[in-house]
């Protein structure tokens, strides 16, 4: 009992006599105290807590800026990976899309929806290296040194067309590769000897890649960020985190890439189907034709499996990018 009250010196002069009245005095007054202790030590640990928990949230409630927090190097190895992801996911819808594209009939055969699936992961995969790298690099050129700014909606849209631009130029060889498959079957070494017969082949459908390529990246990478930040801005009760906001971002983002992308897509793929130009030949005579045999929605054929990819790919690599971010390069974010 004397150890638990604490506050009594004894010297070689002090009386051990206590009386019952004075002991219990100290001893009542020395458990106040451990009581008052211990009130403050829960107080300070709650502090704490909540402390710890509104960060939190305000961290959830920053919108992202991945890419321009990240180097050039740095956005690519998360671009490849988010890439292949999504195609690993998602093939069965591009290969449904297509098909339907060339008119041609839809196999419900696992082996042939995922047939040419290692030229698409290649071909995401650089092209959304490509298009991460070089997007951050745009970002991050316009930012300068003042990096807490937000980028406008032009600024955020006109990154994401130029590295849309820049991706197709590894996008194109790699689709037709992918294609190719898809309508012939065989390995790649099988159908890049047949494409090779007429080197002009490898730039086939080029243009087409190159214009959806821009607007699908404006789509995915740009869209998004804008349309979370106004979203958590202006209805912050509604869409208090950035999963919340997701959703929508990702519904307006796939719907713009699609939609004013599809068209362009349509002739990329019936040109790429076809090398042998039995049906169609150039770009524009390629438009032409599908115009004169099924009017302005052939151009539209296959959009709705092209949509439904469209939306989930960039729910996808919208979280994936952030996530995989700051999971491969938490040091990036640690400020």
């Amino acid at each position: 009992l004397v150890h638990h009250c604490g506050h009594f010196h004894f010297g070689t002069s002090v009386s051990l006599r206590f009386s019952s009245l004075t002991f219990i005095r100290a001893f009542k007054s020395n458990q106040t105290k451990r009581h008052s202790k211990h009130s403050i030590i829960i107080q300070e640990i709650t502090y704490l807590s909540s402390t710890s928990n509104n960060q939190q949230q305000q961290k959830q409630k920053q919108p992202s800026k991945m890419s321009s927090e990240l180097n050039e190097l740095q956005n690519a190895t998360v671009g490849m990976t988010v890439g292949v992801i999504e195609v690993l996911i998602l093939q069965p819808f591009n290969y449904a899309k297509n098909m339907v594209q060339q008119q041609k009939p839809i196999s419900m055969n696992p082996a042939h929806m995922y047939r040419g699936v290692g030229s698409n992961c290649v071909n995401m995969g650089s092209c959304t290296m490509i298009q991460f790298a070089v997007g951050g690099r745009f970002k991050s050129m316009l930012l300068g040194d003042n990096t807490s700014r937000n980028l406008s909606l032009f600024e955020e849209m006109a990154c994401g067309i130029g590295a849309g631009t820049i991706s197709g130029l590894v996008g194109s060889p790699l689709e037709l590769i992918m294609i190719q498959q898809q309508r012939k079957g065989g390995g790649v070494p099988v159908r890049l000897s047949n494409i090779m017969e007429n080197p002009a082949n490898i730039g086939r459908g080029f243009i087409g890649c190159a214009i959806r390529e821009a607007l699908w990246t404006c789509g995915y990478l740009s869209i998004p960020p804008v349309v979370r930040r106004g979203l958590m801005e202006n209805y912050p009760e509604t869409f208090d985190t950035n999963d919340k906001a997701r959703i929508p971002a990702a519904l307006l983002g796939g719907l713009f890439a699609c939609y004013l992308t599809h068209p362009f897509d349509t002739i990329k793929t019936c040109m790429q189907g076809d090398i042998e130009r039995s049906t169609y030949d150039t770009f524009t005579k390629t438009g032409q034709k599908i115009m004169a045999d099924s009017g302005f929605t052939g151009f539209y054929r296959g959009a709705t499996f092209r949509y439904g990819r469209m939306v989930c790919a960039v729910f996808i690599m919208d979280l994936m990018k952030e996530k995989i971010g700051h999971l491969m390069y938490p040091s990036a974010f640690a400020k």
